[in-house]
């Protein structure tokens, strides 16, 4: 099987994106950890797939698969690149592209300066959503990782998120406290897991260590959860700048059950073709 891909980057969080319009793709778990190996294979951090539309009022499904094999419901760098992707091989001339995914249909933005802002939808902070075991909703919660308590923010954008607010995100445990909190027992599908260290009410650091991946250099899902979890803890200003390994994003929300939104880059790198 030879199949033509993309590979794409926003802010370093990479990706191997697939037509599976224009060419008929079937990929198991094997096969999806061979392309992201960056030994072996591609290289990347998530695999993209652009397919046709499940519903009238979308214009394409997307589907996104991490480096381990395992499918997730949203990617927020990845729904950048999505865009851009359909634009560049000419599989849309619109400017706002209705996007389905396995958490929801979100809206992408194609602006003029290269940039592209995604209508992430409202974040979802009902526990058993997220999801994430706790008797009530809280703005912050207690929890025992590594035998230390301590607090973070439970959210969702399609995906769940613990945040965390730390002084120096350089000096944060990511390493350590990461993968404890990615596969901890209180959130039942893993958890992607943000270290926010507040600068200002408009600015952050952040480093996120995504499920099934590891440390990223950006993500875009993670720096939204990171903005509803400041503005929740009263830390943060409706736009915020957020400061990424790999660059910035601007992130902004209103509050209560009102959109997030988030802008940013996302850059074709090169193309190819691979048989599997």
């Amino acid at each position: 099987m030879k199949l033509q891909f993309r590979k794409m980057q926003g802010l370093g969080n990479d990706f191997v994106v697939f037509d599976a319009i224009g060419q008929n793709i079937e990929l198991d778990e094997q096969q999806l950890r061979f392309l992201a190996d960056r030994r072996f294979g591609v290289g990347c951090d998530q695999i993209l797939l652009v397919e046709p539309p499940r519903s009238s009022d979308t214009d394409f499904y997307y589907r996104i698969f991490n480096a381990d094999g395992t499918e997730v419901e949203q990617c927020g760098n990845g729904a950048r690149c999505f865009a851009r992707f359909v634009r560049d091989q000419g599989l849309s001339r619109k400017d706002v592209i209705r996007v389905g995914t396995v958490a929801g249909a979100i809206r992408l933005y194609l602006q003029e300066d290269g940039w592209v802002r995604a209508d992430m939808g409202a974040p979802e902070l009902r526990p058993q959503a997220i999801p994430f075991v706790a008797e009530q909703q809280q703005g912050e919660y207690d929890i025992l990782v590594n035998g230390e308590h301590r607090k973070i923010s439970a959210v969702s954008m399609g995906n769940p998120h613990a945040v965390l607010v730390v002084n120096d995100v350089k000096q944060a445990p990511v390493a350590t406290l990461g993968p404890a909190l990615e596969r901890h027992e209180r959130f039942p599908r893993g958890a992607n897991v943000g270290f926010m260290a507040v600068l200002s009410p408009g600015e952050i650091d952040l480093r996120v260590y995504e499920r099934g991946a590891g440390e990223t250099l950006a993500c875009g899902s993670g720096a939204c959860a990171a903005v509803v979890a400041g503005r929740l803890r009263g830390l943060l200003g409706e736009r915020v700048k957020v400061h990424l390994p790999g660059g910035d994003l601007v992130v902004s929300w209103a509050g209560d059950q009102s959109p997030v939104w988030m802008s940013g880059p996302a850059v074709g790198v090169f193309e190819g073709t691979i048989e599997l």
